[in-house]
């Protein structure tokens, strides 16, 4: 208990005795510097080196050898192969002749009942790719002719269905007589359209009223002026296209020519004659000559007087007057027959093969014929448009062994916006379809459906319809005979629609032209293109109202 206090920082415990501590003291030693042989081994062996290879070389050579030879490998065929094969093509001609003739009877039947079977009238294989809506392909147009606030007032597609043309004049106000107008065309087949700056243009000093290609000679184009005249231009000739021409002669008409038509001509196989009709109640038929003249060949003309006296044209008194002729369709199943449109109304069922003279007042080098032989029921104001089916024909009887009768279908529409669907046979319509309240221009049976047609409509609402009445209005008796498939809005604000035409060609294209100088290009669906299995068996039924 009475040890000293110990030194700051001393360990506790007891002290080693006096001889421990003798042999152990605290010392201070120099220090020893050891030099590393392990690091100057290592670094004598390392040297500083990059890490980027050498370039490196490429050469590129042909695997393609030099010579080559041509080796069958043919194996060998026993003779024990060849026998069976041989086995195998034995035919045992007389049980197969029996089993012919006892099968015989029952295929005849059956091939007779196919024969005769009409399940797939009108049925063609389609491969092309299907199209569910309608579309505006092109927007066509003279900026020249719309400058003069010139209107399409005619549509025609060439014989191989690429080239679209259209004629400019005026339906509506204006000195038509001296107004300059055109005649264009475009190919939508060309690379790099343009559709403001057609392919051709042709300066016309009369307007056009009416245009028709070819039927088989693409470049060749006839269109009837208001002047009376007709006028036959060759497309491929850029610098002078007009090659004949009727000229102001005592036999060209004396009122404006709303339509020409290209006809066969019965002597000449390869020769065409041309239609043309007019207001001044005649059609004449015109014949190339080699002067470049368009010569009168014969002619109609339409009387009230010969009108059938059932229906006979209130608007003219008992006489000698003049019924003008504003549209022409021909039968597609008897080139005689063909149906007119007229001022009053009425269209006329009529024949190239009457014999009966025309009382007409107008002399000319060839005497006309009266061709009316039946009146349909009118509409309420003049007919612009007449079109006749390109499918319905019904054998009614057969006698001296040819058919007596067939019944053909046909269109109408006019100034009272009503389309009537007509048979040959019966003056009473089968359908009246009330489309608008404005005038209709055109109507066109499609060439490829049997219950579609196409109408080109003037401006504004229906008030008797559940529907917007658009400016091209599609319809399909399949689907509706009262009111329109479709119903496309083509021209600016509320102007009219005046003309219409099918391509027969490339069926799925139409082109309509209107009031503010532009001809669009529609692509129709697949829905008015493609022919149902039983559409032309639901014609029929159509056309059958009308005889029960």
């Amino acid at each position: 208990h009475g040890n000293p206090p110990r030194g700051q920082g001393e360990l506790a415990g007891p002290r080693p005795p006096a001889s421990l501590a003798a042999m152990f003291a605290d010392g201070t030693a120099p220090g020893a510097d050891v030099e590393s042989l392990w690091r100057s081994a290592w670094s004598a062996r390392c040297e500083a080196k990059s890490c980027q290879t050498v370039r490196i070389s490429t050469v590129e050579s042909a695997a393609q050898s030099h010579t080559s030879r041509d080796a069958g490998v043919q194996t060998d065929q026993s003779k024990d192969a060849v026998q069976d094969f041989q086995q195998e093509v034995r035919v045992d001609y007389t049980s197969l002749l029996s089993f012919l003739q006892r099968v015989e009877d029952a295929v005849i039947k059956e091939l007779n009942k196919n024969w005769k079977s009409r399940a797939f009238d009108g049925f063609e294989v389609n491969w092309t790719d299907q199209n569910e809506t309608v579309l505006c392909l092109h927007t066509l147009s003279y900026p020249e002719a719309q400058d003069q606030n010139l209107q399409v007032t005619s549509v025609s597609w060439n014989a191989t269905g690429s080239v679209v043309a259209c004629s400019y004049g005026r339906l509506e106000g204006g000195d038509w007589s001296t107004e300059k107008s055109y005649v264009c065309t475009w190919n939508l087949d060309r690379r790099g359209l343009n559709p403001q700056r057609p392919d051709l243009v042709v300066d016309v000093p009369s307007s056009v009223m009416g245009l028709a290609f070819h039927p088989s000679q693409p470049s060749l184009i006839a269109g009837g002026l208001f002047s009376g005249e007709l006028v036959v231009w060759d497309t491929s000739r850029t610098e002078d296209p007009v090659i004949w021409r009727t000229g102001l002669t005592g036999d060209t008409h004396t009122d404006p020519v709303y339509q020409v038509t290209w006809l066969p001509d019965a002597k000449h196989r390869n020769r065409s004659r041309l239609l043309s009709v007019s207001t001044d109640g005649k059609i004449l038929v015109w014949r190339e000559e080699q002067d470049g003249r368009l010569a009168l060949a014969e002619g109609f003309a339409m009387v009230a007087q010969q009108i059938p006296r059932s229906t006979r044209l209130k608007k003219f008194p008992w006489g000698e007057a003049a019924v003008g002729v504003t549209s022409l369709s021909f039968s597609h199943f008897d080139p005689r027959v063909f149906v007119v449109g007229v001022e009053g109304g009425y269209s006329l069922k009529c024949s190239t093969a009457a014999a009966t003279p025309a009382l007409h007042g107008a002399g000319g080098s060839v005497p006309l014929r009266a061709p009316a032989e039946l009146a349909f029921s009118p509409h309420s104001g003049p007919i612009y448009s007449v079109s006749c089916s390109p499918f319905h024909r019904r054998v009614l009887g057969i006698g001296s062994g040819a058919a007596r009768w067939t019944q053909n279908l046909f269109l109408s529409c006019g100034t009272d916006g009503q389309v009537h669907l007509h048979s040959m046979l019966q003056t009473q319509p089968i359908v009246s379809l009330q489309l608008s309240k404005k005038y209709l221009f055109c109507v066109r049976w499609s060439p490829v459906r049997p219950l579609v047609f196409a109408a080109a409509s003037g401006e504004g609402n229906c008030n008797k319809c559940f529907w917007f009445t658009g400016d091209v209005h599609l319809f399909d008796f399949e689907k509706s005979s009262h009111k329109p498939a479709l119903s496309l809005k083509q021209a600016a604000g509320e102007r009219p629609v005046y003309c219409l035409e099918f391509n027969v060609k490339q069926s799925r294209l139409l082109a309509a032209g209107d009031a503010t100088g532009a001809v669009r290009v529609w692509q129709l669906s697949s829905d008015f293109t493609e022919q149902g299995p039983r559409e032309m068996s639901r014609l029929e039924q159509l056309a059958s109202e009308v005889m029960d």
